[in-house]
């Protein structure tokens, strides 16, 4: 076979036929070691997913991203819309991370944690092989006309897909509007909440239709992530990788064959790894987008070799230098300067963080209001929103002047900020002329909480043009 025609794969894609139309996979129910770690994986993300709404630290939910109501908790800790700055440098940062992780071990994560395929092939598939059998029941299944085995096993399966679509929304929704929420909506019923009813039915199409008909095709199609790996690979990146030239050239097992003497290769040709494929890729072709790391062949291809008494690892995660030149995995300049830049933007993020205030103050002029005069006495009202980062509720905070003498006198007198919640009010400052040097005067204001400074912030403070 010349490499003209075994390039030909990549001028298509399994999803398609030759008509152009549609075709279904139907991959055979992977068994295998590495299968059953990737379960055990799904297990504790399944449910750390369903759980996070609903856990709560401190009183505040484990994760929420209100966006309607600018509300956001991370790990129990509240952030707002002033903390913007935040979350700009975790994307970076993620960013920066997934980036070295693919050069390092290519697309794992598709395989491994990703929700789509955790949700097609830990659960959407499982009912599949509960309800049809496995791979070849459902090709007979899907040819045979529309009989009564046909309709009730069709049924049932689609019914299981919107009730499992329909929790899962719910998940999603939670993380959202809260969990406490979606529950109270629930329990009064759509009638009384219709908007989240509407959300929640436009959540569970969504997902009804990729998971019982877009399915891999988000891989192959929607995910721009398999095309990030091809500019990202190099011949160090770990990946799922059949070893050519211990496999090649592939023939048929025949007894009291000598293959060695023949020259063929382990691969007995038995097609196994493309079955188990959710994509319906042949891994012995090379790394191709559609690959997202699953592991299935491996487990495939090692229970063959287990059969025909060869030994394991003729797929197996391995980079192109370790399959060409039995090297082992180096870290190079290129891995190493991606090292260096994530841990240099993890570490300004985590200074971020730390300091990053308890007591977030904004402090503006009253609209419509400039300032006025009483004898040698300027003054200017200001409204201002105190907001507090912490699970803690602060009693009573005090707001002094802290770059000039003055007063400062607050409309109410005594502030109370809930814990993760705001307060806004009305404030004076009062400053005499011979204090003053020009007529946009910067100032500073400091925030107390029992005597020690937990926030500064400045404002600038309005006067006449011409000082006696």
């Amino acid at each position: 076979m010349d490499n003209k025609e075994h390039q030909n794969f990549r001028d298509s894609i399994a999803t398609i036929n030759e008509e152009g139309k549609r075709n279904f996979i139907h991959p055979q129910k992977p068994k295998g070691k590495f299968t059953n770690y990737r379960t055990y994986v799904s297990w504790l993300l399944l449910a750390a997913l369903f759980a996070s709404p609903f856990i709560k630290i401190n009183g505040n939910q484990f994760l929420l991203f209100n966006i309607m109501e600018r509300k956001f908790n991370i790990f129990g800790q509240p952030f707002w819309p002033q903390d913007f700055y935040l979350l700009v440098m975790s994307l970076l940062v993620s960013v920066v991370f997934i980036i070295l992780f693919t050069v390092i071990f290519g697309r794992i994560f598709c395989g491994w944690m990703c929700p789509q395929t955790i949700f097609m092939e830990m659960i959407f598939r499982k009912i599949e092989y509960w309800i049809e059998g496995d791979r070849n029941k459902q090709i007979k299944l899907e040819k045979q006309a529309w009989n009564a085995e046909k309709i009730r096993k069709k049924l049932i399966k689609w019914t299981l897909f919107a009730l499992v679509s329909f929790m899962i929304a719910n998940a999603f929704l939670a993380y959202f509007i809260g969990g406490d929420v979606l529950i109270q909506h629930i329990m009064d019923g759509p009638i009384i909440h219709l908007d989240t009813f509407i959300k929640l039915s436009v959540f569970t199409m969504v997902f009804y239709f990729v998971f019982a008909w877009f399915r891999e095709q988000v891989c192959i199609i929607a995910c721009p992530y398999g095309r990030l790996q091809g500019v990202l690979l190099d011949n160090q990146s770990i990946v799922v990788a059949y070893d050519h030239k211990r496999g090649e050239d592939r023939q048929k097992l025949r007894k009291s064959e000598d293959r060695e003497k023949k020259e063929f290769g382990d691969c007995i040709d038995c097609k196994q790894c493309i079955l188990v494929c959710p994509t319906g890729i042949d891994i012995r072709n090379g790394t191709q987008l559609e690959c997202i790391n699953c592991t299935a062949c491996i487990d495939a291809c090692d229970s063959i070799m287990d059969r025909v008494g060869f030994d394991r690892g003729l797929i197996r995660y391995a980079s192109e230098n370790n399959i060409e030149k039995g090297e082992k995995f180096s870290y190079n300049s290129r891995i190493i300067s991606y090292i260096v830049v994530l841990t240099l933007l993890f570490t300004f993020f985590v200074t971020l963080l730390f300091m990053r205030n308890d007591i977030q103050a904004n402090i503006l002029h009253l609209p419509g209001q400039i300032y006025s005069t009483e004898g040698d006495t300027v003054s200017n009202v200001y409204t201002f929103k105190l907001i507090n980062k912490t699970n803690d509720s602060y009693d009573n905070l005090e707001m002094k002047l802290i770059s000039h003498q003055g007063k400062l006198e607050i409309v109410g007198g005594q502030i109370l900020v809930p814990k993760g919640g705001l307060f806004e009010g009305t404030l004076f400052i009062k400053i005499e002329k011979k204090d003053l040097k020009s007529s946009k005067e910067k100032i500073e204001i400091g925030i107390y909480s029992n005597g020690e400074l937990v926030e500064e912030t400045h404002t600038n403070f309005a006067s006449p043009l011409q000082l006696n």
